[in-house]
């Protein structure tokens, strides 16, 4: 049974917005650290930004002015503003049973199998 389940992925025009979606139905994740990363072909898994409820929110400076993350009961949201061509590729959702550590993938256990962005010139 996936834990994490994200979706809202697919084609945007550069310069477009795109929100995905992220739901956990197994456990209540304002107890785990929530973050989204992406991975484009060929690369490095690269997180984006994390989350602990009521916490403290992170983002990697290269992301923070496009992309904004947002949590609602057991949903996790990226907001995608401004979408680039280099935006595009697989976007995953983690969760770790702790609060914030960083943003290495090796720090989540869970993870969602993705929702794949594609973005049009």
């Amino acid at each position: 049974q996936r834990q994490l389940v994200e979706s809202g992925g697919g084609s945007v025009q550069a310069g477009g917005s795109l929100r995905l979606s992220c739901r956990t139905d197994i456990w209540t994740i304002q107890y785990f650290c929530m973050a989204w990363f992406r991975q484009a072909p060929g690369k490095e898994r690269e997180g984006i930004a994390s989350m602990f409820f009521g916490g403290s929110l992170n983002y990697v400076d290269s992301m923070k002015d496009r992309f904004t993350i947002s949590q609602e009961a057991n949903m996790f949201y990226l907001q995608m503003n401004d979408v680039k061509p280099e935006d595009a590729g697989m976007y995953y959702c983690a969760a770790d049973r702790a609060r914030c550590r960083g943003l290495a993938a090796h720090l989540f256990m869970f993870w969602g199998q993705g929702t794949q962005v594609t973005v049009s010139s």
